[in-house]
């Protein structure tokens, strides 16, 4: 990592820094959201509605924001970004009132779940891809998504002390959280100021050498030669999201307890290796990615883990099945940096913010519509295993089918 981090421009060390401050304010946030907003008064389903719509305001915000940027300015956008994340976290922080709530919700940047939202993924992984050599992208994603990963657990485990504090020191209701809110919107004005410290490097620039090519219009979406590549994966891409979708974290857990009636600190136990080691797997994909080539290594290290997926209700106790589930995602998080990189070189340089935008809100879409059908699953003893079955069969016919469609398209061919 020390070598990485000497060999990074300081906008690439810049671009580390904010993502790490962001999902540290995600991780920090998404501990007592609920809490706080259920303290202010709001009712489970306003509480559930407020951020379905939360959710729904990021993708549209991020669709906007990311297909704009190459030609607006990756900096401009992103500064935006985050002065949409000041502003929900400075609202959601002042207001009870429902409707000012529901504003903020759609149109600021928040993150209910931890997880990244809003369009700065997709624009720092451009302006990364712009200013890091081609044989190196894959490492640098893989460490910047480890970044993430561990000041989001570092983010959660702050919130919840802050919260703990505050209760110590003779807060009550509302009082309790209110600091953790305002450490989010805090982080969205630093963010402010450390885009602004962005150089013009980090922006797509035309290079002289280049070879002429006809010019072609560009879409509503900022896609001109790319748009077919694009298209097609960001459909595979919503395939693997939705079967994602049937075993996220929260659900996962909920199949513990229904299970094996597994008590939370043993659930969080499992849950804290699994996305430790699935974090910490993508430095291995990129080690594999040079010798064996971006889509050998996304198709060929998920296909056993999704196998793996499909072993798990079948294990005959909670040992076996965390076992399996610790042993998947050493394997499993290896396609998200070669993801990333492959998306990235199969681009034109002047549309990677717009791809890896419109990839990531069909990920975002696909992930989005399986979980509501895994309730009655959980509810039936005979269907309890079935998410399971159906995440792992969905995964591997997706991986068959991305290695059928890009496997003898070489990256440099891909936009053509």
């Amino acid at each position: 990592m020390l070598t990485l981090w000497r060999s990074l421009t300081p906008d690439g060390r810049l671009l580390f820094l904010t993502r790490s401050l962001r999902l540290f304010a995600y991780g920090f946030l998404s501990v007592v959201l609920a809490l706080y907003l259920a303290a202010i008064g709001l009712s489970d389903a306003d509480i559930g509605l407020l951020l379905s719509l939360t959710l729904l305001g990021d993708t549209v915000i991020s669709l906007w924001i990311t297909t704009t940027a190459d030609r607006r300015g990756r900096r401009i956008m992103l500064t935006v970004g985050a002065l949409l994340m000041l502003l929900a976290g400075v609202l959601f922080t002042l207001t009870r009132q429902f409707e000012w709530l529901l504003a903020a919700a759609i149109v600021g940047v928040i993150s209910p779940s931890g997880k990244e939202v809003g369009p700065f993924l997709s624009i720092e992984q451009a302006a990364l891809a712009q200013i890091v050599g081609d044989e190196r992208r894959t490492e640098v994603f893989a460490w910047y998504n480890l970044a993430g990963s561990l000041t989001t657990a570092l983010g959660a485990f702050c919130g919840g002390a802050a919260t703990q504090a505050m209760e110590a020191s003779g807060a009550v209701g509302a009082e309790i959280y209110r600091p953790v809110l305002w450490g989010y919107a805090v982080a969205g004005g630093l963010m402010v100021l450390l885009f602004r410290g962005l150089s013009p490097a980090v922006e797509h620039q035309a290079s002289p050498q280049a070879p002429e090519v006809p010019a072609v219009p560009r879409s509503a979406l900022g896609l001109h030669r790319s748009r077919r590549v694009v298209m097609r994966l960001s459909a595979l891409f919503a395939l693997d999201a939705f079967a994602g979708g049937f075993i996220i974290d929260t659900l996962a857990a909920l199949w513990l307890d229904r299970k094996f009636g597994a008590t939370p600190i043993v659930i969080g136990t499992i849950l804290f290796w699994t996305n430790l080691l699935g974090g910490f797997s993508g430095l291995v994909a990129a080690r594999l990615a040079k010798k064996f080539g971006l889509v050998n290594t996304m198709v060929f290290t998920h296909l056993p883990s999704n196998v793996m997926l499909i072993l798990v209700p079948l294990m005959p106790s909670l040992w076996w099945s965390a076992a399996m589930l610790i042993a998947r995602s050493c394997i499993s998080q290896m396609d998200i940096p070669t993801r990333q990189a492959y998306t990235m070189a199969v681009v034109a340089p002047d549309e990677r913010s717009a791809a890896s935008g419109v990839t990531t809100v069909a990920r975002s879409l696909g992930a989005s519509l399986s979980p509501q059908l895994v309730g009655p699953m959980l509810a039936n003893p005979a269907t309890l295993g079935l998410p399971f079955f159906l995440a792992g069969g969905i995964k591997i016919v997706y991986d068959l089918l991305l290695y059928r469609s890009f496997v003898r398209v070489p990256e440099s061919e891909a936009t053509s």
